[in-house]
Protein backbone atom coordinates (compact mmCIF):
# COMPACT_ATOMS: atom_id res chain seq x y z
CA UNK A 1 0.00 0.00 0.00
CA UNK A 2 1.20 3.51 -0.78
CA UNK A 3 0.02 7.05 -0.24
CA UNK A 4 -1.61 9.21 -2.88
CA UNK A 5 1.62 11.21 -2.27
CA UNK A 6 1.76 14.92 -3.11
CA UNK A 7 -1.64 16.54 -3.39
CA UNK A 8 -2.87 20.09 -3.91
CA UNK A 9 -6.13 21.74 -2.86
CA UNK A 10 -8.45 23.24 -5.44
CA UNK A 11 -11.18 25.87 -5.15
CA UNK A 12 -14.38 26.75 -6.90
CA UNK A 13 -16.29 29.97 -6.35
CA UNK A 14 -20.05 30.03 -6.74
CA UNK A 15 -21.73 33.30 -7.68
CA UNK A 16 -25.28 31.99 -7.41
CA UNK A 17 -26.60 32.56 -3.86
CA UNK A 18 -27.09 29.52 -1.65
CA UNK A 19 -30.29 29.69 0.38
CA UNK A 20 -29.87 28.05 3.76
CA UNK A 21 -32.36 26.15 5.92
CA UNK A 22 -32.51 29.14 8.26
CA UNK A 23 -33.85 31.30 5.43
CA UNK A 24 -30.61 33.27 5.21
CA UNK A 25 -28.50 33.15 2.06
CA UNK A 26 -24.82 33.34 1.21
CA UNK A 27 -24.49 35.52 -1.86
CA UNK A 28 -21.12 34.26 -3.05
CA UNK A 29 -18.97 31.52 -1.61
CA UNK A 30 -15.95 29.35 -2.29
CA UNK A 31 -15.51 25.65 -1.58
CA UNK A 32 -12.06 24.15 -1.16
CA UNK A 33 -11.60 20.52 -2.14
CA UNK A 34 -9.06 17.85 -3.06
CA UNK A 35 -9.27 14.88 -5.40
CA UNK A 36 -7.38 11.60 -5.52
CA UNK A 37 -7.30 9.01 -8.29
CA UNK A 38 -8.78 9.39 -11.77
CA UNK A 39 -12.38 9.99 -12.78
CA UNK A 40 -13.34 7.37 -15.36
CA UNK A 41 -14.87 8.20 -18.73
CA UNK A 42 -18.38 7.38 -17.50
CA UNK A 43 -17.81 9.52 -14.38
CA UNK A 44 -19.24 6.63 -12.39
CA UNK A 45 -16.37 5.91 -9.97
CA UNK A 46 -16.50 9.05 -7.82
CA UNK A 47 -16.64 8.74 -4.02
CA UNK A 48 -17.41 11.76 -1.87
CA UNK A 49 -15.81 11.91 1.59
CA UNK A 50 -17.63 14.08 4.13
CA UNK A 51 -15.53 15.34 7.03
CA UNK A 52 -16.12 15.49 10.76
CA UNK A 53 -15.92 18.43 13.18
CA UNK A 54 -12.27 19.48 13.13
CA UNK A 55 -11.26 17.89 9.82
CA UNK A 56 -11.22 19.32 6.30
CA UNK A 57 -10.89 18.61 2.58
CA UNK A 58 -7.36 17.30 3.19
CA UNK A 59 -8.34 13.65 3.43
CA UNK A 60 -5.24 11.89 2.10
CA UNK A 61 -1.67 12.49 0.96
CA UNK A 62 0.65 15.36 1.88
CA UNK A 63 1.45 18.83 0.57
CA UNK A 64 4.74 19.54 -1.17
CA UNK A 65 5.58 22.30 1.28
CA UNK A 66 4.12 20.48 4.32
CA UNK A 67 5.38 16.89 4.23
CA UNK A 68 4.23 16.29 7.81
CA UNK A 69 0.66 17.40 7.10
CA UNK A 70 -0.86 14.00 6.32
CA UNK A 71 -4.51 13.76 5.33
CA UNK A 72 -6.78 12.85 8.23
CA UNK A 73 -8.01 9.58 6.60
CA UNK A 74 -4.78 8.68 4.81
CA UNK A 75 -4.87 5.18 6.31
CA UNK A 76 -8.21 4.60 4.55
CA UNK A 77 -7.67 6.18 1.14
CA UNK A 78 -4.95 5.58 -1.43
CA UNK A 79 -3.53 3.00 -3.85
CA UNK A 80 -4.17 -0.46 -2.44
CA UNK A 81 -5.93 0.91 0.66
CA UNK A 82 -9.52 0.06 1.67
CA UNK A 83 -10.83 2.88 -0.53
CA UNK A 84 -8.50 2.17 -3.41
CA UNK A 85 -7.67 5.15 -5.61
CA UNK A 86 -6.58 2.76 -8.33
CA UNK A 87 -10.31 2.16 -8.83
CA UNK A 88 -12.05 5.22 -7.40
CA UNK A 89 -11.93 8.99 -7.85
CA UNK A 90 -12.15 10.34 -4.31
CA UNK A 91 -13.24 13.88 -3.44
CA UNK A 92 -12.84 15.63 -0.09
CA UNK A 93 -14.74 18.92 0.35
CA UNK A 94 -14.27 21.51 3.07
CA UNK A 95 -17.65 22.57 4.42
CA UNK A 96 -19.07 26.06 4.41
CA UNK A 97 -18.34 27.86 7.67
CA UNK A 98 -15.07 26.04 8.15
CA UNK A 99 -11.69 27.65 8.78
CA UNK A 100 -9.72 25.59 6.26
CA UNK A 101 -10.36 27.42 3.00
CA UNK A 102 -14.08 27.31 2.22
CA UNK A 103 -16.00 30.50 2.92
CA UNK A 104 -16.48 30.94 6.65
CA UNK A 105 -16.57 33.48 9.48
CA UNK A 106 -12.94 34.48 8.92
CA UNK A 107 -13.62 35.52 5.33
CA UNK A 108 -14.71 38.92 4.09
CA UNK A 109 -18.42 39.60 3.98
CA UNK A 110 -18.92 41.33 0.60
CA UNK A 111 -21.78 43.33 2.08
CA UNK A 112 -19.56 44.98 4.70
CA UNK A 113 -15.98 44.55 3.52
CA UNK A 114 -15.14 43.10 6.94
CA UNK A 115 -14.87 39.52 8.20
CA UNK A 116 -18.24 37.84 8.65
CA UNK A 117 -17.48 37.01 12.28
CA UNK A 118 -20.70 36.61 14.22
CA UNK A 119 -22.72 37.57 11.13
CA UNK A 120 -21.93 34.34 9.31
CA UNK A 121 -25.27 32.50 9.13
CA UNK A 122 -25.88 29.28 11.02
CA UNK A 123 -25.50 26.34 8.64
CA UNK A 124 -26.89 22.82 8.81
CA UNK A 125 -25.85 19.40 7.58
CA UNK A 126 -28.41 19.77 4.81
CA UNK A 127 -26.88 23.10 3.75
CA UNK A 128 -23.48 21.43 3.44
CA UNK A 129 -24.95 18.63 1.34
CA UNK A 130 -26.64 21.12 -0.98
CA UNK A 131 -23.33 22.94 -1.43
CA UNK A 132 -21.53 19.64 -2.10
CA UNK A 133 -24.14 18.75 -4.72
CA UNK A 134 -23.41 22.02 -6.53
CA UNK A 135 -19.72 21.16 -6.59
CA UNK A 136 -20.56 17.72 -7.98
CA UNK A 137 -22.48 19.47 -10.76
CA UNK A 138 -19.40 21.55 -11.57
CA UNK A 139 -17.29 18.38 -11.74
CA UNK A 140 -19.84 16.74 -14.02
CA UNK A 141 -20.68 14.00 -11.51
CA UNK A 142 -24.37 13.16 -11.70
CA UNK A 143 -24.14 10.11 -9.42
CA UNK A 144 -21.56 9.06 -6.84
CA UNK A 145 -20.49 5.46 -6.54
CA UNK A 146 -20.60 6.18 -2.80
CA UNK A 147 -20.87 8.98 -0.28
CA UNK A 148 -18.94 8.17 2.89
CA UNK A 149 -18.25 9.77 6.24
CA UNK A 150 -17.59 9.15 9.91
CA UNK A 151 -19.19 10.95 12.85
CA UNK A 152 -20.52 14.29 11.56
CA UNK A 153 -19.41 13.11 8.12
CA UNK A 154 -21.72 10.13 8.50
CA UNK A 155 -24.61 12.50 9.12
CA UNK A 156 -23.83 14.18 5.80
CA UNK A 157 -23.69 10.83 4.01
CA UNK A 158 -27.07 9.87 5.48
CA UNK A 159 -28.46 13.26 4.45
CA UNK A 160 -27.24 12.70 0.89
CA UNK A 161 -29.31 9.51 0.77
CA UNK A 162 -32.50 11.45 1.54
CA UNK A 163 -31.91 14.79 -0.21
CA UNK A 164 -30.45 13.35 -3.43
CA UNK A 165 -31.45 9.67 -3.38
CA UNK A 166 -30.78 9.18 -7.09
CA UNK A 167 -27.28 10.69 -6.91
CA UNK A 168 -25.50 7.96 -4.90
CA UNK A 169 -25.42 4.19 -5.30
CA UNK A 170 -23.93 3.46 -1.88
CA UNK A 171 -24.06 5.29 1.44
CA UNK A 172 -21.33 4.53 3.99
CA UNK A 173 -22.12 5.78 7.50
CA UNK A 174 -19.46 5.15 10.17
CA UNK A 175 -19.70 5.86 13.93
CA UNK A 176 -22.62 8.18 13.41
CA UNK A 177 -26.24 8.79 14.31
CA UNK A 178 -29.53 10.07 12.91
CA UNK A 179 -29.74 12.61 15.74
CA UNK A 180 -27.77 13.62 18.81
CA UNK A 181 -28.84 12.54 22.25
CA UNK A 182 -29.62 15.12 24.93
CA UNK A 183 -26.27 14.29 26.53
CA UNK A 184 -24.43 15.03 23.29
CA UNK A 185 -26.23 18.36 22.88
CA UNK A 186 -25.30 19.17 26.48
CA UNK A 187 -21.60 18.51 25.85
CA UNK A 188 -21.72 20.72 22.77
CA UNK A 189 -23.35 23.55 24.66
CA UNK A 190 -20.79 23.41 27.47
CA UNK A 191 -18.08 23.68 24.83
CA UNK A 192 -19.81 26.63 23.15
CA UNK A 193 -20.34 28.40 26.44
CA UNK A 194 -16.63 28.06 27.22
CA UNK A 195 -15.90 29.95 23.99
CA UNK A 196 -18.68 32.53 24.30
CA UNK A 197 -17.68 33.29 27.91
CA UNK A 198 -14.06 33.94 26.99
CA UNK A 199 -13.43 37.73 27.30
CA UNK A 200 -11.47 37.59 24.05
CA UNK A 201 -14.49 36.31 22.12
CA UNK A 202 -16.02 39.79 21.78
CA UNK A 203 -19.38 38.48 20.65
CA UNK A 204 -17.74 36.66 17.76
CA UNK A 205 -16.00 39.72 16.34
CA UNK A 206 -12.61 39.04 17.91
CA UNK A 207 -10.84 39.43 14.55
CA UNK A 208 -11.30 43.20 14.80
CA UNK A 209 -9.55 43.13 18.18
CA UNK A 210 -6.61 41.05 16.88
CA UNK A 211 -7.15 38.44 19.59
CA UNK A 212 -8.23 34.80 19.74
CA UNK A 213 -10.44 33.33 22.50
CA UNK A 214 -7.82 30.67 23.20
CA UNK A 215 -8.93 29.86 26.74
CA UNK A 216 -12.45 29.06 25.58
CA UNK A 217 -11.20 27.02 22.63
CA UNK A 218 -8.88 25.05 24.92
CA UNK A 219 -11.70 24.10 27.27
CA UNK A 220 -14.04 23.31 24.36
CA UNK A 221 -11.49 20.96 22.87
CA UNK A 222 -10.77 19.32 26.22
CA UNK A 223 -14.47 18.66 26.77
CA UNK A 224 -14.88 17.30 23.26
CA UNK A 225 -11.77 15.16 23.40
CA UNK A 226 -12.93 13.39 26.54
CA UNK A 227 -16.03 12.25 24.66
CA UNK A 228 -14.00 10.84 21.76
CA UNK A 229 -12.12 8.37 23.99
CA UNK A 230 -13.42 5.41 25.92
CA UNK A 231 -12.88 4.87 29.64
CA UNK A 232 -10.83 1.74 28.85
CA UNK A 233 -8.67 3.63 26.38
CA UNK A 234 -7.99 6.42 28.86
CA UNK A 235 -7.22 3.89 31.60
CA UNK A 236 -4.77 2.03 29.39
CA UNK A 237 -3.02 5.14 28.11
CA UNK A 238 -2.93 7.21 31.29
CA UNK A 239 -4.53 5.51 34.28
CA UNK A 240 -3.76 7.60 37.36
CA UNK A 241 -0.15 8.14 36.34
CA UNK A 242 1.37 11.28 37.77
CA UNK A 243 3.24 13.86 35.72
CA UNK A 244 5.68 14.30 38.60
CA UNK A 245 6.65 11.90 41.36
CA UNK A 246 4.02 13.05 43.84
CA UNK A 247 1.01 15.31 44.31
CA UNK A 248 1.81 18.99 43.91
CA UNK A 249 -1.05 20.17 46.15
CA UNK A 250 -2.09 22.88 43.74
CA UNK A 251 -4.34 23.31 40.73
CA UNK A 252 -1.80 22.75 38.01
CA UNK A 253 -1.06 19.51 36.18
CA UNK A 254 -0.75 16.53 38.50
CA UNK A 255 -1.90 13.67 36.29
CA UNK A 256 -0.77 12.57 32.84
CA UNK A 257 -4.35 12.73 31.57
CA UNK A 258 -4.48 16.41 32.56
CA UNK A 259 -1.26 17.06 30.69
CA UNK A 260 -2.59 15.29 27.61
CA UNK A 261 -5.89 17.19 27.55
CA UNK A 262 -4.17 20.53 27.99
CA UNK A 263 -1.77 19.70 25.19
CA UNK A 264 -4.71 18.85 22.92
CA UNK A 265 -6.49 22.04 23.94
CA UNK A 266 -3.43 24.22 23.30
CA UNK A 267 -2.83 22.64 19.90
CA UNK A 268 -6.46 23.04 18.86
CA UNK A 269 -6.67 26.68 19.93
CA UNK A 270 -3.70 27.50 17.73
CA UNK A 271 -5.34 26.43 14.46
CA UNK A 272 -9.14 26.27 14.82
CA UNK A 273 -11.52 29.21 14.56
CA UNK A 274 -13.88 29.84 17.46
CA UNK A 275 -16.82 30.90 15.30
CA UNK A 276 -16.40 27.80 13.18
CA UNK A 277 -16.53 25.66 16.30
CA UNK A 278 -19.85 27.25 17.28
CA UNK A 279 -21.29 26.75 13.79
CA UNK A 280 -20.26 23.13 13.42
CA UNK A 281 -21.46 22.02 16.84
CA UNK A 282 -24.80 23.71 16.20
CA UNK A 283 -25.10 21.84 12.89
CA UNK A 284 -24.50 18.64 14.85
CA UNK A 285 -27.27 19.55 17.29
CA UNK A 286 -29.79 20.44 14.59
CA UNK A 287 -29.41 17.30 12.49
CA UNK A 288 -32.57 15.22 12.79
CA UNK A 289 -34.04 14.04 9.46
CA UNK A 290 -36.96 12.42 11.28
CA UNK A 291 -38.08 15.72 12.83
CA UNK A 292 -40.22 16.62 9.81
CA UNK A 293 -41.89 13.21 10.06
CA UNK A 294 -43.00 13.34 13.66
CA UNK A 295 -39.84 11.55 14.79
CA UNK A 296 -40.45 8.57 12.49
CA UNK A 297 -37.02 7.66 11.10
CA UNK A 298 -38.47 4.91 8.90
CA UNK A 299 -40.62 7.49 7.14
CA UNK A 300 -37.68 9.92 6.93
CA UNK A 301 -35.62 7.29 5.07
CA UNK A 302 -38.46 6.03 2.88
CA UNK A 303 -37.24 7.76 -0.30
CA UNK A 304 -33.68 6.42 -0.08
CA UNK A 305 -32.44 4.35 -3.01
CA UNK A 306 -28.82 3.60 -2.09
CA UNK A 307 -27.32 0.47 -0.62
CA UNK A 308 -25.89 1.06 2.84
CA UNK A 309 -22.88 0.13 4.92
CA UNK A 310 -23.08 1.13 8.59
CA UNK A 311 -20.29 0.57 11.10
CA UNK A 312 -20.29 1.23 14.84
CA UNK A 313 -17.80 0.59 17.64
CA UNK A 314 -18.63 -1.09 20.93
CA UNK A 315 -16.93 1.50 23.18
CA UNK A 316 -18.17 4.57 21.32
CA UNK A 317 -20.45 6.08 23.93
CA UNK A 318 -20.85 9.36 22.08
CA UNK A 319 -22.40 7.77 18.98
CA UNK A 320 -23.21 4.38 20.43
CA UNK A 321 -23.99 1.22 18.42
CA UNK A 322 -27.65 1.56 19.35
CA UNK A 323 -27.80 4.77 17.31
CA UNK A 324 -26.53 2.90 14.25
CA UNK A 325 -28.95 0.06 14.89
CA UNK A 326 -31.82 2.57 14.81
CA UNK A 327 -30.78 3.57 11.30
CA UNK A 328 -30.40 -0.08 10.27
CA UNK A 329 -33.88 -0.95 11.53
CA UNK A 330 -35.41 2.00 9.68
CA UNK A 331 -33.67 1.03 6.45
CA UNK A 332 -34.68 -2.62 6.74
CA UNK A 333 -38.27 -1.49 7.33
CA UNK A 334 -37.96 0.26 3.96
CA UNK A 335 -36.55 -2.95 2.43
CA UNK A 336 -33.19 -1.36 1.70
CA UNK A 337 -30.06 -3.46 1.25
CA UNK A 338 -27.98 -2.91 4.40
CA UNK A 339 -24.65 -4.22 5.66
CA UNK A 340 -24.04 -3.55 9.34
CA UNK A 341 -21.00 -4.28 11.50
CA UNK A 342 -20.47 -3.60 15.17
CA UNK A 343 -16.74 -3.68 15.87
CA UNK A 344 -15.59 -4.61 19.36
CA UNK A 345 -12.80 -2.02 19.63
CA UNK A 346 -11.44 -0.31 22.76
CA UNK A 347 -10.80 3.14 21.30
CA UNK A 348 -14.16 4.88 21.68
CA UNK A 349 -15.47 7.26 19.03
CA UNK A 350 -12.00 7.86 17.59
CA UNK A 351 -11.91 4.22 16.43
CA UNK A 352 -13.29 5.27 13.05
CA UNK A 353 -9.98 7.04 12.36
CA UNK A 354 -7.76 4.16 13.48
CA UNK A 355 -6.51 0.97 11.88
CA UNK A 356 -8.51 -1.85 13.42
CA UNK A 357 -7.93 -4.73 10.99
CA UNK A 358 -11.54 -5.95 11.09
CA UNK A 359 -12.84 -2.46 10.34
CA UNK A 360 -10.36 -1.82 7.52
CA UNK A 361 -11.00 -5.22 5.93
CA UNK A 362 -14.75 -4.67 6.07
CA UNK A 363 -14.48 -1.34 4.26
CA UNK A 364 -12.03 -2.83 1.77
CA UNK A 365 -14.37 -5.73 0.97
CA UNK A 366 -17.33 -3.40 0.58
CA UNK A 367 -15.53 -1.13 -1.88
CA UNK A 368 -14.15 -4.11 -3.78
CA UNK A 369 -17.76 -5.14 -4.32
CA UNK A 370 -18.62 -1.66 -5.58
CA UNK A 371 -15.65 -1.76 -7.95
CA UNK A 372 -16.85 -5.08 -9.38
CA UNK A 373 -20.34 -3.66 -9.91
CA UNK A 374 -19.01 -0.99 -12.24
CA UNK A 375 -16.41 -3.20 -13.99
Amino acid sequence: MSSVAIVAPQTHTFSEPLTLQSGAAIAEYTLMYETYGQLNAAKSNAVLICHALNASHHVAGVYADEPDNVGWWDNMIGPGKPLDTNHFFVIGVNNLGSCFGSTGPMHTNPATGKPYGADFPVVTVEDWVNAQARLADVLGITQFAAVMGGSLGGMQALSWSTLFPERLRHCVVIASTAKLSAQNIAFNDVARQAIISDPDFHGGDFYAHSVVPKSGLRVARMVGHITYLSNDDMAEKFGRDLKCDDYQFGFGVDFEIESYLRYQGDKFSAYFDANTYLLITKALDYFDPARRFGGDLTQALANTQAQFLLVSFSTDWRFSPERSREIVRALISNKRRVTYAEIDAPHGHDAFLLEDARYMNLVRTYFERIAKEQA
